[in-house]
């Protein structure tokens, strides 16, 4: 999944999820994304910002965390019942499907860091689910 901040020709800026950067182009071309205040089809990316470490320290209020919290259940919910989950195959199934040599569809499963750079590097488009909080905690 990618994450893209948009705005529409109005200036509104929203959050889209994708399935790869494809998957955006081709939705936007076909005018089905709509901007969620005023309807416009005229959608666009929006400038990010990189996310740099060390730049910003913050606390992270309870009612924060607990929003947090539920965002990532969330998105983990609709991974796993949106996709297949392929294990530690997943780097091979990945690039069978970037190559058109299996079917597309969304997969999840396991991949090392290196793994997963070599994905990347070979413009797969693919993304990492954010760690338990509540098992790391334990």
């Amino acid at each position: 999944m990618i994450v893209y901040n948009l705005k529409c020709e109005n200036r509104h800026e929203f959050e889209g999820w994708f399935a790869s950067g494809a998957a955006f182009e081709d939705q936007a071309a076909a005018g089905l994304l709509t901007c969620p205040e005023c309807g416009s089809v005229e959608i666009e990316k929006a400038p990010m910002a990189p996310a740099l470490a060390g730049t910003k320290k913050s606390v992270i209020t309870a009612e924060e965390s607990k929003k947090l919290r539920q965002f990532v259940a969330g998105m983990k919910k609709y991974v796993k019942e949106n996709a297949d989950y392929v294990g530690k195959a997943f780097p091979e199934e990945a690039r069978k499907i970037h190559y058109g040599e299996a079917e597309e569809r969304h997969i999840y499963g396991e991949a090392s860091v290196e793994q997963a750079k070599e994905l990347i590097e070979e413009g797969v488009d693919i993304a990492a689910l954010p760690p338990d909080f509540d098992k790391e905690a334990n």
